[in-house]
């Protein structure tokens, strides 16, 4: 989490709910395909979560995430973004395809 602070804006005023805990809110609720209002307790209210994660992502916070740990790598590893870990949108079944994906 150290090397991720650097990237997240500086709270301003009354302090904010810890980072660590919503980021991992945050990545759990996209690793899962859930919705927001379906987060454990453990990560805090929803509506912070979901604020949060509209917030940085406007402001491009996961973006400079990713490209500042890949420019922190050494020059002799090579590094790669997983981004085959997809799931359905809950809505795909009805959208009136067969199993074998010809249209009813």
């Amino acid at each position: 989490m150290g090397q991720l602070k650097p990237y997240f804006p500086k709270s301003r005023g009354k302090p904010r709910v810890d980072d660590r805990r919503v980021l991992s809110g945050i990545i759990f609720i996209n690793r899962n395909g859930l919705r927001w209002s379906d987060a454990p307790a453990e990560y805090g209210p929803p509506k912070t979560l979901y604020n949060r994660w509209k917030r940085w992502s406007d402001m491009g916070v996961f973006a400079r995430i990713m490209t500042g740990l890949a420019a922190e790598a050494p020059d002799d590893k090579t590094i790669s973004i997983d981004a085959t870990y997809l799931k359905a949108h809950r809505t795909a079944s009805s959208l009136g395809l067969k199993k074998g994906g010809a249209d009813v």
